[in-house]
Parts: C-alpha cells; sequence; structure tokens
C-alpha cells in the first residue's frame, strides 16, 4: 500500500514537471515573408489552385508535401517580379488545366464543368427507369379465395415457418 502511494506520487510529480516545462519550448511563430503583399498574393493565388494530391482542397489549405513544394515556387516566382496570370500559366503548363479550381471552358474540360450533372441526370433517369419497370411488375388484383385461405392458414397456424 505504501508503495503503491508513494510510486503515484512520482508519477504524479512527473507528470506536473513535463507539464510546466512544455511552455518553455514555445516560440513565436516565424513569418512566412518579409513581404506581407506578396504573402497576400501568394494566398490569392494558391487559393484558387487545387492540390494535386489531395484534390478536394485548395493549394493553400492543404499540408501535403507537394503543395508545400508549390507554394515555395510561386512565391518565388513572386519575388522574381512575374504577374498573377503569368504564375497561373506556369502552373496550368506544368499540370494542366485540372490544377486549376475554376478551369476555362474547352474542349478539353468539358467532363470536368459538366461531367458532375451528367451523372446526376443518368442517376435521375436509371432511378426513374427502376421505379416504372418496379411499378409495372406489381400485381395489384385481389386474391383468389384459394390464396386467400392459403394465407388464413399461414397466419394463423402455429407452426414454425421455414
Amino acid at each position: 500500500m505504501i508503495g503503491t502511494i508513494s510510486f503515484r506520487r512520482l508519477l504524479g510529480g512527473l507528470l506536473a514537471a513535463l507539464l510546466l516545462a512544455l511552455p518553455l519550448h514555445a516560440r513565436e511563430a516565424a513569418p512566412l515573408a518579409q513581404d506581407e503583399a506578396a504573402e497576400k498574393r501568394l494566398n490569392a493565388i494558391s487559393s484558387e489552385l487545387r492540390c494535386l494530391v489531395c484534390q478536394n482542397e485548395s493549394l493553400a489549405g492543404s499540408n501535403a508535401e507537394l503543395a508545400h513544394d508549390l507554394r515555395r515556387e510561386i512565391r518565388g516566382m513572386i519575388q522574381a517580379g512575374k504577374s498573377d496570370a503569368e504564375i497561373m500559366d506556369f502552373m496550368v503548363s506544368r499540370y494542366g488545366d485540372f490544377v486549376r479550381y475554376r478551369p476555362p471552358l474547352k474542349g478539353t474540360t468539358l467532363l470536368l464543368w459538366f461531367g458532375p450533372a451528367l451523372l446526376f441526370a443518368v442517376g435521375v433517369g436509371g432511378l426513374f427507369v427502376f421505379l416504372r419497370r418496379r411499378a409495372r411488375a406489381i400485381d395489384d388484383r385481389p386474391l383468389s379465395e384459394a390464396e386467400r385461405r392459403e394465407a388464413e392458414k399461414l397466419l394463423h397456424s402455429d407452426e414454425p415457418r421455414p
């Protein structure tokens, strides 16, 4: 009993010391860029680009390694004096129109623009056809006298059903 109490006190003391030591290692976050305007441009451009790894996140919001590399590359192009259009053209030429959240409407991007609506329409059409066939398959005639007696017999019998 005494050994258990001293072990608990020792463990509690170590845990308290660790929790008190955590703030000593905390540092203030380093700024991402010296130029705040360049950082705003970086955020604006990278929010218009899709992360190629995550595909449902913007480049600005992704923590993927490729996203970090692309943001670093965009930051370098901003510091080199490239315009937003030049940066966007570079990204599209390197990764294709898929990298943009709003790709231009042209022959190669028609599926990106209209694919979801087309899939939805096909799904609704398939559901409609299925429900129509199902409605036709339902036999809505009254039971014959033999079928009614069989149903009554099944409902009121005490025998286990197969």
